[in-house]
Formats: C-alpha cells, sequence, structure tokens
C-alpha cells in the first residue's frame, strides 16, 4: 500500500513538511536569543516594574520617578540584582511609606539600598510581588473592560479592519483628527510617536502639545486618546481600536502603560530598534520579551515591521529575509504567551512598480504570509518607496494594494495616502484614501474566497521560491556562529542579514542599560506575567494585595 501523504496546506498548496521545517528553524535560532533574555535584564525591564507596582510621576525637571529611583538604587548595589529587592526592603526598614516617597528622599540622597539576605530577602520579595500583583491585576481588569465594551456597543463588521494613522505633536489636534477618522470609516487609530522618541531612555509625563512628526507616547495621552475614541466608539455603534508604539529604549515600559491604559494594538517587532534605531541587540530582546508578555497579559494585538526592510532592500530579492522574520516573530511572540490572533505579522507592498508582473509578485508574498499564518489578522502596509509624487499614480499604486489585501483576506489594512512623500497629509487626503479603500472591498466582496492560484503558475512557485529561500537562510543561521560563541541570530544581524543593516551585539545604544543577571536577581514581574507553553495560559495569578 502507498504511504499516506498530507494534504497540502493552503490556496498556494505549500507542502507541510517544508512549512515545519521553517518553523522548527526559526526556533532553533530564536531558542538563544530567549535563553539570554532570560539570562539579562535591563533599566527598561525593572522600570516597568517599578511602574507595574504604581509609581508614576516626574520630578521638577521632568525626569520620572521611575528613572530615579532606579538610577539610585543602580548607584547603591548595581543593576544585575534588580530593584524588587532592593527597593521593597528599603521599604520594609522604614525608610519610606510608599515608592514615591522612597524615590524623592533616594534622589535627595537620604536612602542607602542594600542587598537583602535570608528571612529580609523573603520579605522584601513578598511585599514586591504583592504590589506589582496589583498592576497586573489592574491590566487583567482592562481586558475584562474591553470585551465587555466591544460587546456592548459592536465590534467592526468585517474584516479587514481598516487602520490609520494620525499625530499632530499635539494630543489635543489628534484627538478631533482621530474621532473624524472614525467616523469616516477607520476601525483602528494608530497614534505616531514623536520623532526620536524611541531613543530616549525615559517616557515623558503628562498631556504633550509639542510633538515632532507626531505625539509622545505617555500614559496621559493614551489615557486621554482611549477615553475620546470610547466616546466616538458609543456614537458609531461600533468599537474603534488605538495603537502606539511599544518599541525604542523603553518598550517594556510602554507595553505596561498601553495595558493600564486599555490600548488594543501596539507596534512590537522584535529586531526593528537594532536595525533602524540603533540600538543594542541585546537590550532589544531582552526588553520585546517582557513586552510581549504584558501585550500577551494585556489581550494586545502587536504588530511587527518587516515592512521596514523593504525600504532599504529590494522587495524581490529581500522577500525571503521579511518571510524569515515573520518566522522569528511568531517564535518569540508564542514563546512569550501571544496567541495567534495577536499576531499582526507585518509585510509591505513595496516592489517597484515599474519591474514586469510586479502586482503577481506581490500577490505572491501576500499569500504566502496569509498561508503560514492562516489564523494571524496579518499587518499588510501600503506603497511608500516607489511613491512619487504623483497623486494620481499614487492614488492608483494604493489601489492596486488594497485590491491584494482583498485577493489576501488581511486582518489590518493601513490605509495608503496619495499624498506619501509629497506632504503630511490633510483629513481631505484621508477621506480620499478610504474613499479608495470602502470602493475595493465593497467592490470585491469576498473575491478572496473564489481565488485560487494555479498549483503550478507563477504565484505559487514565486511563493515556494521565497519560502525555500527563508529555510536556507535559516539553516544557514543555525549552522552559523561567530568566535565570540554568540547566537547566530546575532552574528546573522551583525552581518547586515535584514534590512542591510549590520549591527553588531557589543555596540548600539542602549548597552550600557544591560546587565547579566545575579544568582540574587528577582523580579515579581517575569513571574507574574509568565505563561505556560507560550499557550496564553498565565503561569500564576497575581494574589491579593497585602
Amino acid at each position: 500500500m502507498a504511504a499516506r501523504t498530507e494534504p497540502r496546506t493552503g490556496k498556494l498548496e505549500l507542502d507541510p513538511a517544508v512549512v515545519r521545517k521553517a518553523r522548527s528553524l526559526a526556533e532553533r535560532a530564536g531558542r538563544p536569543i530567549v535563553d539570554l533574555a532570560r539570562a539579562h535584564t535591563t533599566v527598561a525591564v525593572e522600570r516597568a516594574t517599578l511602574r507595574l507596582a504604581g509609581l508614576e510621576g516626574a520630578d521638577a525637571d521632568g525626569t520620572p520617578w521611575v528613572n530615579r529611583l532606579l538610577d539610585c538604587v543602580r548607584a547603591d548595589v548595581g543593576l544585575e540584582h534588580g530593584v524588587a529587592l532592593p527597593a521593597w526592603d528599603a521599604l520594609l526598614r522604614g525608610e519610606a511609606a510608599d515608592l514615591a516617597e522612597l524615590a524623592q528622599k533616594a534622589s535627595a540622597g537620604s536612602v542607602r539600598f542594600r542587598i537583602p539576605e535570608g528571612a529580609d530577602a523573603a520579605a522584601a520579595a513578598e511585599a514586591a510581588r504583592a504590589r506589582v500583583a496589583t498592576g497586573v491585576r489592574r491590566i487583567d481588569e482592562r481586558r475584562v473592560e474591553r470585551e465587555r465594551f466591544v460587546a456592548d456597543v459592536g465590534d467592526a463588521p468585517s474584516k479587514p479592519w481598516i487602520y490609520l494613522i494620525v499625530a499632530t505633536g499635539d494630543i489635543y489636534e489628534d484627538i478631533p483628527q482621530a474621532q473624524a477618522a472614525a467616523r469616516a470609516g477607520a476601525d483602528v487609530i494608530a497614534v505616531i510617536r514623536s520623532t526620536g522618541q524611541s531613543l530616549l531612555d525615559y517616557v515623558p509625563e503628562g498631556a504633550t502639545r509639542e510633538g515632532f512628526a507626531g505625539t509622545y507616547a505617555t500614559q496621559e495621552n493614551f489615557r486621554l486618546m482611549r477615553a475620546a475614541l470610547d466616546e466616538t466608539s458609543r456614537e458609531l455603534g461600533r468599537y474603534v481600536r488605538l495603537t502606539n508604539y511599544a518599541s525604542g529604549l523603553c518598550m517594556p515600559e510602554i507595553a505596561a502603560l498601553a495595558g493600564l491604559e486599555r490600548l488594543d494594538m501596539m507596534l512590537n517587532d522584535s529586531m526593528y530598534g537594532i536595525l533602524f534605531r540603533d540600538i543594542n541587540p541585546i537590550r532589544t530582546f531582552v526588553d520585546q520579551r517582557l513586552s510581549r508578555q504584558i501585550h500577551a497579559r494585556a489581550g494586545i494585538i502587536i504588530n511587527t515591521g518587516e515592512d521596514n526592510y523593504l525600504t532599504t532592500a529590494d522587495g524581490i530579492e529581500a522577500a525571503h529575509t521579511v518571510t524569515t522574520s515573520q518566522l522569528l516573530n511568531e517564535y518569540f511572540a508564542k514563546e512569550a504567551g501571544l496567541a495567534d490572533w495577536q499576531l499582526g505579522l507585518g509585510h509591505a507592498f513595496e516592489i517597484d512598480p515599474n519591474v514586469a508582473d510586479s502586482f503577481r509578485l506581490e500577490l505572491a508574498h501576500a499569500m504566502l504570509a496569509r498561508d503560514l499564518f492562516p489564523d494571524a489578522p496579518l499587518k499588510w502596509m501600503p506603497p511608500t518607496r516607489h511613491m512619487t509624487g504623483d497623486v494620481f499614480q499614487g492614488f492608483l499604486l494604493d489601489g492596486f494594494f488594497n485590491l491584494v489585501g482583498a485577493l489576501t483576506g488581511q486582518g489590518i489594512l493601513l490605509v495608503g495616502m496619495m499624498t506619501e512623500a509629497v506632504v503630511t497629509p490633510w483629513l481631505s487626503d484621508r477621506d480620499l484614501a478610504l474613499q479608495n479603500v470602502r470602493y475595493v472591498m465593497n467592490a470585491a466582496g469576498n473575491l478572496h474566497e473564489d481565488f485560487h492560484p494555479a498549483p503550478d503558475g507563477f504565484i505559487a512557485e514565486r511563493a515556494r521560491v521565497v519560502l525555500g529561500e527563508a529555510i536556507d537562510l535559516l539553516e544557514e543561521i543555525v549552522h552559523d556562529s561567530d568566535a565570540a560563541g554568540d547566537p547566530p541570530l546575532l552574528a546573522a544581524i551583525a552581518d547586515g542579514t535584514f534590512g542591510l543593516m549590520k549591527r553588531p551585539a557589543d555596540a548600539g545604544r542602549g548597552l550600557d542599560g544591560v546587565a547579566a543577571k545575579s544568582e540574587a536577581y528577582y523580579n515579581p514581574a517575569s513571574d507574574l506575567l509568565a505563561f505556560r507553553d507560550g499557550a496564553g495560559v498565565p503561569a500564576q495569578e497575581p494574589e491579593e494585595e497585602r
């Protein structure tokens, strides 16, 4: 009797054995990075822990108290033990009544920290865990609040969710623009951060009115925009989702603030900050793991940044690096506890439109992403690199982009602007862009149900070639290592494998904020946010505050 073969998967009829091999290689490439992340901490991880414990506010100079307190702890005992034991030991010794007072006294030089031992260490750990658990419970409550709100007012009627960007620099100007965009049909509002915020090693406080090509991500700005969109959601009878950016040097802190203020999506790519902001690779991977654990707990959908690779590398030659990164992002996300429905893996419409069969190539790449990740929403990015300023051609390109989204059943579709590369879009530009989306989606309907490329045709063959090249690259990464014994993925990043950017592991911004954990290290957030088997199941529930 002939051996039974597994049915091929998806519309491209991908070989399931080949798909399994790709995922297995991604895990082998990613596992040493996870081990590295588990063995290190960063200043941002420790500050995120303090934020979960309720420490807010800033001093007269605008420096957040989480920064002040951590800097004082670090100066006395180092970073490698974490902030929890020395800070709560000081509280139990009566140095201050709470974290806010402790931060103020420490900044004034009236408190000295130590690493407690024995019974003192156990007491500090218990107190720290109880306090951080209140923040985790608050995130749990906000997640339930979202679910009830959606059930009450209704959800977007269909996918893809239409994702539209606003950002004037002034949160009080952003709010009416965001509400107008929602009324015009946007399902997701993304508030772009002020230029350069990713390189700030602190999170600004309060409502801000002077951003640069974007608006600062702060807890108060999150709160204001969420409240405004809740009001508009009730008006429209559908929930309008809010997006911001958990990336850069404060990735886990901003993730914590997003969970506390009920944001719905966050830009959270595992390598974007390394490649495009020259942030140290180890710093980034340590920070992104805790940030994703927080997002998993908060029910936040992450958006990854593979589209950015194609702004610096060729959209055809580098297509396999996008697939490789998607597979790595999936592994890192699931290891941190995120479920498939939370994986807004990125890809983009960035092939030169003058290339023959460019539309077929774009369709092949989009279909490959859809078939590899059938249960992920995916985030489909519009053309930017080849927008020339010709608004008529740009409008047509955006229409073709929208058509690929309809043909492949994308989950999150970012609205392309015909004035891309000309001006910051006006509200009228956004209205025209939304009309383009609505026309294509309405006219195409469920065209993706009817569209099946020929099994041996151009589209299916191109997808198989890209997947094969991604596997070849993953094999090269897995079987390669440098003389220092660093994880092979770090060596690949240093060699410029992704986006043509060479980023060595011993350089980059934020490296001085990384420390290998000592044997005495303790962080209650790591325990409370841990997940079993990457299945979105908490390893431990937050205990009641004592």
